[in-house]
């Protein structure tokens, strides 16, 4: 195997679905460790891999500018869908499974038939290529942000162009629908955040107030508020309703890199190149916590399930646990010797798993700090670790072309997935 691109579980945490460089997609069962398909087609590099909600089919996006659908039981190629004239960017499930959105540096947004090769729509507007594509919650409208600095809305059956959204002086970097498909939110590397109606395409707000690029945007989980970082070192959350800036969360000395509600709403969490991990209330804009200790970069930050602590990666080598509402450190656990380059939950709380450039997996006790397991085998850097939906098994991928498969709770290495050429 090659580099992997990406792995991730079926929704039911029974199958893997791995891509690479090597210009493949494979399908592995977890517990036995048969490679179920070798999906075979693709002439270069596959950039995307994605799941249908039911979990029976898969869709892929290449740099070979095709899509194509695979039946996952059996491995067959469903379709090949041809019409992009560049590199795919972004292929999407529509949230009922039977569409698929392709974004493409071609700057051409199409809509596919999942069942079929029919191409339902092309959407032609854009002139530059396609940053990000995104469906609506309900699946009925597509957005888009591109180069050419504009956002667009489509009907995602007819295909028929909704809105063109213009305002932005530079290119547009991310696109999202707001949790009740009514408002979408952009960042732009003008520096500014603009919230629109996504059905009059009406601008309602210019966020202004960033003195550097945007890097990311988000909603609430009750869409009331955004979040935004920046390059300009801030973290800035915003009013939906009105665009009043309600708080300017300043303390980071680098770009922020990335922005995040928590479950309930109530506090965000921003990650920097600066080593530091801060949390703060959304409501006040208080900064309830800085987590100083890591003395390298943080690579990663993310809450725990419920919300109440948050870990943090490093290149110090160290893997943290924080109490959010108090800022305690809860644990610091050491055991790598070289960067941390992602950590992440279990999904009842219980444990962390942490992946590291020292090429080893290993997993703590999220509550006492402890070395529960070290999963050895990789031969070179881990690129990312993920537990599965039922929390019983770990999967990494390294670039040393290989996907594992992990035990949880025994360190058992359940399967080495090699077949990656690149």
């Amino acid at each position: 195997m090659d580099v992997v691109r990406s792995v991730t579980f079926s929704p039911d945490g029974k199958s893997i679905v791995c891509g690479s460089h090597d210009e493949s997609v494979r399908v592995w069962d977890v517990f036995s460790g048969r490679l179920l398909q070798g999906l075979n087609g693709h002439t270069d590099w596959v950039t995307s891999v994605a799941f249908s909600p039911d979990g029976k089919s898969i869709v892929s996006g290449s740099h070979d500018e095709s899509v194509r659908v695979w039946d996952v039981s059996d491995g067959r190629q469903l379709q090949e869908l041809n019409g992009h004239t560049n590199w795919v960017t972004s292929v999407a499930f529509s949230p009922d499974g039977k569409s698929i959105v392709s974004g493409s540096c071609d700057k051409s947004i199409r809509v596919w038939d999942a069942s079929n090769d029919r191409q339902l729509q092309e959407l032609d507007g854009h002139l530059e290529l396609i940053t990000s594509v995104a469906f609506s919650p309900n699946g009925k409208s597509i957005a888009s942000g591109s180069y050419d600095k504009s956002v667009r809305v489509w009907d995602a059956s007819s295909g028929r162009q909704l809105q063109e959204m213009n305002g932005h002086t530079s290119w547009v970097t991310s696109v999202a629908f707001s949790p009740d498909g009514k408002s979408i939110v952009s960042g732009s590397y003008d520096k500014s955040v603009r919230v629109w109606n996504a059905f009059s395409g009406r601008q309602l707000q210019e966020l202004d107030g960033h003195t550097d690029w945007v890097t990311s945007v988000a909603f609430s989980p009750d869409g009331k508020s955004i979040v935004s970082g920046s390059h300009d070192e801030s973290v800035r959350v915003w009013d939906v309703s009105d665009g009043r800036q309600l708080q300017g969360l300043n303390g980071h000395t680098s770009w922020v890199t990335s922005v995040a509600f928590s479950p309930d709403g109530k506090s965000i969490v921003s990650g920097s190149y600066h080593q530091s991990v801060r949390v703060w209330d959304a409501s006040s804009g208080i900064q309830l916590q800085k987590f100083n200790g890591h003395t390298g970069w943080i690579t990663s930050v993310a809450f725990s399930p419920d919300g109440k602590s948050i870990v943090s990666g490093s290149h110090n080598e160290s893997v943290r646990v924080w109490d959010v509402s108090s800022g305690r450190q809860l644990q610091e656990s050491n055991g790598h010797t070289c960067l941390v380059t992602s950590v992440a939950f279990s999904p009842d709380g219980k444990s962390i798993a942490s992946g590291s450039c020292d090429k080893s997996v290993r997993v703590w006790d999220a509550s006492s700090g402890r070395q529960l397991q070290e999963l050895n085998g990789h031969t070179s850097c881990i690129t990312s670790v993920a537990f599965s939906p039922d929390g019983k098994s770990i999967v990494s991928g390294s670039y040393d072309k290989s996907v594992r498969v992990w035990n949880a709770f025994s360190a058992i290495q359940l399967q080495e997935l090699e077949g990656h050429m690149d």
